[in-house]
């Protein structure tokens, strides 16, 4: 067997056989999710032409705390999460399931 087939036959085998403990899925999907929210608010504001600070002065925050979201630095309250879409013009969604999870921003339309 080549390296490259070897290679993929030793990928599909870790994919396979994820041998990670529970925490280190549970981390690795808590990771996921805050680059997720990171990435969502990140082109929203940039969808809006705004700076972090005047996000930040939008949604009643600082801007270091703005830098921290997009920056997936920390754990938002659902407060924080209220904020951020209403400073956003957005409904923010998120959708939990057992293996998977999603985060979408959805713009409110102009009346």
């Amino acid at each position: 067997m080549n390296h490259s087939r070897w290679k993929l036959a030793r990928d599909k085998e870790l994919t396979e056989q994820d041998g990670r403990s529970p925490e280190l899925k549970e981390l690795d999907r808590e990771i996921s999710l805050s680059m997720a929210l990171a990435q969502v608010v990140y082109d929203r504001r940039k969808a809006l032409g705004l700076s972090q600070e005047e996000l930040a002065r939008r949604c009643g925050l600082t801007q270091a705390k703005i830098s921290r979201i997009e920056g997936s630095d920390t754990v938002p309250t659902l407060s924080l999460l209220a904020k951020l879409a209403k400073g956003l013009e957005a409904s923010l969604n998120i959708a939990i399931d057992q293996d998977d999870a999603s985060l979408t921003l959805t713009a409110h339309e102009a009346a």
